[in-house]
């Protein structure tokens, strides 16, 4: 019988310590890329499985910038409502902000071992992510992950069409006497990937001029926008998220001498609570329809959507209930 390889074994062959190891495998944003391929080949080349204790049951990694944007929490009680179904234990990764990461794409995913299946969300991958995840290779399910370079043409993905929901917003401005908007956003560091904001500023440009404005600070974005405003022609400003167009709720009739709507994004409690016209997702349903593929590719199944798009809603409220003259 073939000697067992140990996390020892790979730490030697890398030149690495065990520690380094342990975390190329289960946080690789803790690691340097250069270090974290390394590990990840020569585990990969050497045949190491982990050492984790199998669990009695199956067990999924699911892995997002949770604490970045909590949208993706309510993606993950859709997912923990299939799981507890079929019996299925998730263990849940935090991943960085993409938009404020200088080189967000994941050449590793966060995952130990004994893992039947994973589901990434709002992270972009590598080609060879998906090929080096977690060492046996078990099936990968992106959720809000647009894949326009196609480096994961097999893996299921589940996407909320946010070129469509963009649309949405400028076909409901553009009713309402607007012609020229500005987009507020956090700065992108990297253009490595589409992002849903992108995709968002892309659909808004379908119908009026749009203005695009990146904010360092989300939680301050006032002088990004206030330098902006003073373009009179813009008449609307329509944030990424619903958390962002809440901070420029108060601020935003003090930095334009002028009526001005506000959109958000996401259909929040926090939007109704503000009466902000905003873009409604259906966050919970994108969670269990990625679960459903998961269980279907660990059951041995073939999925029978390699990509499935959802639909988001506009949701009008006072925010943008006057019409421009």
């Amino acid at each position: 019988m073939p000697k067992r390889v140990t996390i020892y074994d790979v730490a030697s062959e890398a030149g690495v310590s065990i520690s380094t190891v342990s975390l190329a495998i289960n946080h690789p944003q803790r690691v340097n890329e250069a270090t974290r391929r390394a590990v990840i080949d020569t585990a990969v080349r050497l045949g190491y499985r982990g050492s984790t204790p199998a669990s009695a049951g199956r067990r999924v990694a699911v892995a997002a910038p949770f604490s970045a944007y909590p949208s993706y929490y309510t993606r993950l009680t859709g997912i923990l409502t299939v799981s507890a179904t079929a019996g299925i234990e998730v263990i849940v990764h935090d991943l960085p902000s993409t938009a404020a990461e200088d080189a967000p794409v994941l050449d590793a995913l966060p995952v130990k071992a004994n893992i039947d299946g994973i589901i990434v969300m709002g992270a972009p991958l590598s080609r060879q992510a998906t090929r080096t995840a977690s060492l046996p290779g078990p099936p990968v399910v992106l959720v809000d992950v647009p894949d326009s370079a196609r480096h994961h043409p097999d893996a299921p993905s589940v996407l909320i069409d946010d070129r469509r929901g963009g649309a949405l917003i400028g076909e409901h401005l553009a009713g309402r006497g607007h012609r020229k908007v500005a987009f507020v956003h956090e700065t992108q560091r990297s253009t490595d990937y589409l992002s849903a904001g992108m995709l968002r500023a892309q659909g808004l440009a379908d119908h009026l001029t749009c203005v695009d404005v990146p904010v360092d600070d989300p939680a301050a974005p006032w002088p990004e926008l206030s330098s902006a405003m003073e373009d009179e022609e813009i008449t609307a400003v329509v944030a990424n998220h619903d958390r962002l167009a809440a901070c420029l709720h108060g601020a935003l009739p003090a930095i334009a001498a002028r009526p001005t709507a506000l959109v958000g994004y996401d259909g929040s409690e926090l939007a109704a609570a503000l009466e902000l016209t905003t873009v409604w997702q259906p966050f919970e349903e994108s969670g269990r329809a990625a679960m459903g593929l998961l269980t279907q590719l660990i059951n041995g199944e073939h999925a029978h959507l390699n990509a499935m798009s959802l639909t988001p809603r506009l949701v009008a409220r006072a925010s943008t209930a006057g019409a421009v003259h």
